[in-house]
């Protein structure tokens, strides 16, 4: 089963992704957790590049789509199908909705064109289930920077204007609503507690039996 999540910059993912993962290995499944851009050796080496709010801040928005879909492809071709192919459940924090909220909704790059290029980069491979954690673009940011001070960092998308972040936040509304069965809508301003016990009651619907 391919489970990704998705949702504005500070909504959570990250963590709620990683702990998800540690409470269905307890479980006995077989969880295999990635991230993207990264999640192998070339595709954090392009990742390094895509946030890079200090050498890179005069990236096109062509160029920022092209990286995020080559690491895509190396990450589904290495590490994504072949454990697909075992019966792994593999957890993505984000995937190609991502490059359809941010590089086609965020910066207005054709939609048409992006979903063409993100079939070539994928294989045709789409998530069984996206649990998309549902936070307002400002209180994201609001989030991120309080993150600072706890030594984590501001990436160059971070960086973009808040207009910029609203027009993802509305990108992906249109998104959930073009595929309503494949997206679980999660409340993120809530305790991160609630968060987690929320999604564990959509995963619950949604899991294999272990036998």
């Amino acid at each position: 089963m391919f489970i990704t999540f998705e949702g504005t910059d500070g909504s959570g993912k990250s963590t709620q992704a990683s702990e998800i993962a540690v409470q269905l290995r307890e479980a006995g499944y077989t969880v295999l957790l990635t991230r993207e851009p990264g999640g192998t050796n070339i595709s954090d080496q392009v990742r390094k590049i895509l946030l890079d709010n200090m050498n890179n801040i005069e990236m096109a928005a062509s160029t920022e789509l092209l990286l995020f879909c080559a690491s895509r492809a190396q990450l589904v071709e290495e590490m994504i199908r072949p454990a697909l192919e075992k019966n792994t459940i593999v957890i993505c924090d984000r995937y190609a909705d991502s490059t359809l909220a941010y590089q086609g909704y965020g910066h207005g790059l054709n939609i048409k064109t992006l979903k063409r290029i993100l079939d070539f980069a994928t294989g045709g491979l789409k998530p069984d289930l996206t649990i998309y954690l549902d936070l307002d673009p400002k209180r994201g940011l609001e989030r991120r920077k309080k993150g600072l001070l706890f030594g984590e960092d501001w990436n160059r998308l971070d960086n973009m204007q808040i207009e910029f972040h609203k027009r993802v936040y509305k990108g992906y509304q249109k998104l959930i609503k073009a595929e309503p069965e494949r997206w679980q809508v999660i409340n993120a301003d809530q305790t991160q507690a609630d968060v987690f016990d929320n999604i564990i009651t959509v995963l619950m619907e949604h899991l294999p039996i272990l036998e």
